[in-house]
């Protein structure tokens, strides 16, 4: 009986990670060992605020869950201590880890998932060179705002600069207007 129940609870297990699996932007694995508590409780902040589940749980589970899902290739990657970073977006759970991976000598990225697509470590590191989404949207706003600023710019100046013109000329041009009318009708009057 508790046979069964420790066997119906890891087919839970692998069930939720597999749909969490299945619905996320992008997962990366990672070798956590090493890290200190510090470090770990400060990287598991900035994971949150960056909207990426974080999860210790044992190799088995997440191979069962990744091959539910039709990846194969990560039986020799799931070895060691292992934890499983999956991001609501490409690029969140990359940046975040590689910051820790850089910063902690035995801490690693071992692979990941993005779109479907296994990644190699060198790959998920690529990807954390990503610009954000709100970074490249920014970016591209300022690249299109660019020119049509100065082109508002160009076409004041050209305003400001015929507009003092314009405002001289239909002054100068009234003058003779108005003695115009007034000779023809002094030459009748004669």
């Amino acid at each position: 009986m508790a046979k069964e129940k420790t066997i119906a609870a890891k087919a839970k297990l692998v069930e939720d990670l597999a749909a969490q699996l299945k619905d996320a932007s992008s997962t990366v694995i990672v070798n956590y060992a090493g890290i200190t508590v510090e470090d770990d409780t400060k990287m598991r902040k900035a994971l949150r605020e960056a909207n990426v589940n974080y999860t210790v749980i044992k190799n088995s589970i997440t191979l069962r869950a990744l091959e539910s899902l039709g990846y194969k290739e990560f039986g020799d990657i799931l070895t060691g201590m292992t934890a499983v970073a999956i991001g609501a977006d490409e690029v969140s759970a990359a940046k975040v880890l590689k910051e820790y991976d850089d910063k902690v000598e035995t801490f690693s990225i071992k692979a990941g998932i993005c779109d479907g697509k296994v990644l190699g470590r060198d790959e998920v590191l690529e990807l954390a060179a990503i610009p954000s989404k709100e970074t490249l949207i920014s970016k591209m706003l300022g690249s299109l705002n660019g020119p049509l600023y100065k082109l508002a710019i160009a076409l004041q100046a050209v305003v400001d600069n015929n507009g003092g013109a314009a405002a001289e000329a239909p002054a100068e041009e009234a003058a003779p207007a108005a003695e115009a009318p007034a000779e023809p009708e002094a030459a009748p009057a004669e």
